[in-house]
């Protein structure tokens, strides 16, 4: 239900009953499929699933003699409601009360309730309810969800058309049927379209959509919206739109499909792109009860018995992020990123939009939508799994984009090992010549990378700890953690504290390296009934190591061990450790529960072996998945600090986003300029000896707001020509967050471009730093799209802690110790650097200023009297506008959103403190046990 004229009186459809006097030479057909709720139907059988026909009004009750639909249940009335198929409109409507009496305990759509001799208009994925149930969320629900529609177009046929009611029935109903007892009814329908038309079908397919030329991943576009399919306008803009199924197409070439997005109509996708029934495709998607569950049983779904292939997945979220580090309380956190993966086997696209897997967004609300293409291999190429920013320099600016994609999606499929090929499949393809650089966030407490030492003398590789090795690369780092520590150490264990002591002197013995770290042993246990995957932790004088002279601290967690050990027993990967002493005596001492962080290095032989097994992948992609990256503001920070961007150049820096985070302030506002390279020196207080000299901090964010953001007044959506109704779906921006930021006088009215898209909602998020040489006559600076809105959910949080050592904290004062992320994003930057730089991303063929943004820049700046279309002033919008009752607009405010209502709260993030679960501890004690007795 998109706005108020969705619903209206009765007496203004009644043209819906003149269907078959309309002058008609081409028709459609339709079939709506429903699924009941708790309660079935008992009437055209006992079943959960109908088929109705289109254009004829089906009634809907209590009673078999005048019903077409029948729930047995005394709380629907003998004749509740009516609901119609227009084919010739292609539209769903529900009544309450047309050529029946008004229902007694209602209709409600999407717990909207439907006014008494009104409509309102269905689509895909609606849910009508007949019994008001928000008062208690434990009463059976009785009625429907529309679960799919099939349209096709017959041809003109007289004795359709020109013939007797009867004869046309027949037809349909004989229709409907072949259609539900066919194997694969969409392809069926495609193939008596192609039949009747005497046109193939992959000639109708390219009626609808073209072969889009390649991108050259230096700009990105726009969706193409309804009108301008219909319109088909003509101009220099016209190569800057696309729709979905033009990103698919030729979809027969596809050999599988990867999809992560927030909201998803998969029916609709699957229709309305022509998805072939057996192409393997996965897609993850939001549902916060899934996303939070501790089952990965419960994170998969096969939805479709026609769609084998298909799979449905719900990315974890960690239980650090959780209300009180507990995942049974849930937290604040979305799975929100828009990509598309649409691998062939010559080439593999990589697309990064906005828009979710809906069809509004894609046909009616502006989004931004970037992608390339990357050709195949000859061979694989493992290494470029693990390819850093750092490492690109050295080696020419050697791109890490496939290294950024893996490691995003190894942490949406990470625990669904079927799905773990994914990360193997990117390694066939070359990401080289990538025009951008893609903006992940996964959610977490993340700390900033680790520094990497220089020495390792031990590795943990092949079955056996072995010295020193040739021919190894440095891979990353992974945080793990020490667990058991406490069972070998505490009071009970050792009542006089001899183990204690025997600890802090070895302690003091091992030199720590200059990141204050110290080196100690991997070891692996095969024999252990417990896991034959446990790997221990021991720590000694790794120049006695020889003679036996350690002490075993305690184990990997079960979840790093069981990718560590088959990577190094294959011979594969070789692993290093490394732990920060203080925390192992300060953990030992206390007698606490806190896990010690053990930071894990892992070398690898400069090549794979080709005897690489299919086994082999799921633990590759727990080890990528496990890596530590820059994500959210951290990774912001690595691709633009590369730059020394010039203050005094800036001409614009400004951030559109369709939804504004509750928790912004100005600690946010300067981390997030100091992550795109912003810097104070025009204010200096200091000189350059103080370490705070030229860093953008809170401060300077007060004294001289560093950006501008871009988002709709009210007065602007009010004046939509589609109303206000869609825009509440999309907009998200509470009172008090806008009543807090106003005094800044960083608002900025968004107004869509090219022109023809005013009046049509955007929920793009885009942010653009500009700077003009007037040296060089030249513009530069870069531009970010995606799926970030402004908010700390989707960029992190940072904060401090003061149990992190060693100046890590102190490397970045803005982006504080870690950075406490809730969302799951994505987002592709691209820049044009200063003319005195030259990269291998290269953007000489580039203008700046040819990147088009989608909304109108200079922005309009807020007016003294403007507000923003908060939450808030929308709701009383509506109701004045609608002059509802009291009762009406309490129940408008349970519309389903197709954006976050409220994204964040204002949530304290205490210091960050990493505690061993129950399940650790029960796992240690086992391992530890079993240990005991074969030393014994």
């Amino acid at each position: 239900m998109s706005n108020k004229r969705q619903q209206q009186p009765s007496n203004d459809i009644l043209s819906v009953t003149k269907i078959e006097k309309r002058k008609i030479t081409k028709q459609s057909t339709g079939f709506l499929h429903l699924k009941s709720l708790d309660t079935p139907f008992i009437f055209p059988g006992p079943t959960t699933t109908t088929c109705l026909n289109s254009n004829r009004l089906y009634t809907i009750g209590r009673n078999t003699q005048y019903c077409d639909i029948v729930f047995n249940d005394p709380r629907v009335s003998n004749r509740h409601c009516q609901i119609f198929l227009d084919g010739s409109a292609r539209k769903i409507f529900i009544f309450d009360g047309f050529k029946i009496r008004s229902s007694l305990n209602g209709v409600f759509a999407n717990g909207l309730r439907i006014g008494e001799g009104k409509f309102v208009e269905l689509s895909v994925g609606d849910e009508v309810n007949f019994v008001c149930n928000s008062s208690n969320n434990h009463v059976e629900k009785i009625g429907f969800v529309i679960e799919r529609v099939v349209f096709t177009d017959l041809t003109e046929n007289k004795r359709l058309i020109n013939g007797d009611p009867t004869g046309r029935a027949v037809f349909l109903l004989n229709r409907c049927r072949m259609i539900l007892e066919s194997a694969d009814p969409i392809s069926f329908i495609r193939n008596e379209l192609s039949r009747d038309n005497n046109v193939p079908v992959d000639t109708l397919r390219q009626q609808h959509c073209v072969l889009i030329s390649s991108s050259s991943g230096k700009k990105f576009f726009l969706n193409r919206l309804q009108c301008e399919e219909e319109n088909r306008l003509v101009d220099d803009q016209e190569e800057m739109v696309v729709s979905l199924p033009e990103l698919l197409h030729p979809v027969e070439s596809l050999t599988r499909m990867f999809i992560a997005t927030f909201t998803c109509d998969i029916l609709w996708f699957l229709q309305y792109c022509e998805v072939p029934n057996n192409l393997p495709v996965t897609i993850a998607c939001h549902n916060t009860k899934r996303c939070w569950s501790s089952s990965p049983d419960k994170r998969m779904s096969a939805p479709f018995e026609n769609f084998p292939n298909l799979l449905v997945i719900y990315p974890p979220f960690p239980d650090v992020i959780a209300f009180g580090k507990d995942r049974k309380k849930q937290g604040i956190a979305c799975h929100h990123p828009k990509l598309l993966v649409l691998q062939r086997d010559s080439s593999i696209r990589i697309v990064v939009t906005s828009a979710n897997l809906v069809s509004k967004q894609w046909n009616s609300v502006t989004n931004t939508v970037w992608w390339q293409d990357f050709p195949r291999r000859c061979q694989p190429d493992y290494s470029a799994l693990f390819t850093s920013t750092e490492e690109g320099k050295m080696e020419g600016f050697k791109s890490d984009f496939a290294a950024q994609l893996a490691g995003f999606m190894a942490s949406l499929v990470v625990d669904v090992p079927s799905e773990a090929y994914w990360i193997t499949e990117l390694t066939k393809y070359e990401f080289g010549g990538a025009n951008g650089y893609l903006i992940a966030s996964v959610p977490g407490m993340h700390s900033h990378k680790t520094p990497y030492p220089l020495e390792s003398k031990y590795f943990l590789s092949g079955n056996h700890c072995v010295a020193r090795l040739s021919r190894i690369k440095f891979l990353g780092s992974v945080e793990a953690s020490l667990v058991g520590l406490k069972h070998r150490f505490h009071s009970a264990a050792d009542s006089n504290g001899a183990a204690l002591k025997t600890l802090a002197a070895f302690l003091r013995k091992c030199q720590e390296n200059e990141f204050g770290m110290l080196e100690v042993v991997l070891r692996r246990y095969k024999n252990i009934p417990a896991d034959a995957n446990a790997v221990s932790v021991l720590i000694c004088d790794l120049d006695e190591f020889s003679e036996g002279d350690y002490i075993q601290l305690g184990f990997l967690p079960r979840d790093i061990a069981k990718w560590v050990a088959p990577l190094c027993d294959s011979g594969f990967f070789c692993f290093s450790a490394y732990i920060y002493p203080k925390e192992v005596l300060a953990a030992a001492l206390e007698g606490s529960n806190n896990k010690v962080q053990l930071i894990m290095y892992g070398p690898c032989f400069t090549e794979i072996s080709s005897l690489f097994c299919t086994e082999h992948v799921a633990s590759i992609c727990s080890l990528v998945a496990s890596l530590q990256r820059c994500v959210g503001l951290s990774r912001l920070q690595e691709v633009l600090g590369q730059y020394n961007w010039p203050e005094l150049e800036e001409t614009d820096f400004v951030y559109g986003s369709s939804s504004i985070g509750t928790s912004i302030n100005l600690q946010f506002l300067a981390a997030f300029s100091s992550a795109a390279g912003k810097m104070s020196t025009q204010f200096p207080e200091s000189d350059e000896s103080d370490p705070e000299w030229g860093r953008w901090n809170a401060n300077a964010e007060f004294k001289n707001p560093s950006m501008r953001i871009i988002f709709p007044t009210i007065e602007r959506v009010k004046d939509a020509s589609c109303g206000i109704w869609p825009f509440r779906r999309l907009l998200c921006l509470s009172e008090g967050t806008w009543q807090r930021l106003r005094s800044a006088d960083i608002f900025h009215d968004a107004i869509p471009y090219p022109s023809h898209r005013v009046g049509y909602p955007m929920h793009v998020k885009v942010a653009r730093r500009r700077f003009y040489s007037n040296t060089n006559s030249s513009s530069f600076g870069w531009v970010y799209c995606g799926s970030h809105n402004f908010s700390p959910a989707a960029w992190g949080r940072p904060t401090t802690s003061t149990g992190l050592k060693f100046g890590v904290a102190e490397t970045n004062c803005s982006l504080g110790a870690r950075l406490h992320i809730c969302n799951y994003e994505l987002g592709i930057i691209f820049i044009v650097p200063p003319v005195n730089i030259s990269l291998e991303i290269s953007q000489q063929n580039l203008s700046f200023d040819d990147i088009t943004l989608p909304f109108i820049l200079p922005a309009p700046k807020y007016r003294p009297r403007d507000r923003a279309a908060t939450a808030k002033a929308m709701r009383e919008a509506v109701a004045e506008l609608a002059e509802r009752e009291v009762n009406e607009e309490h129940e408008v405010v349970k519309e389903m959103m197709d954006e976050i209502p409220e994204e964040e709260e204002m949530v304290e993030v205490a210091e960050y403190v990493s505690e061993e679960k129950e399940e650790e501890k029960a796992y240690a004690e086992t391992l530890w046990s079993q240990v005991d007795s074969a030393d014994n």
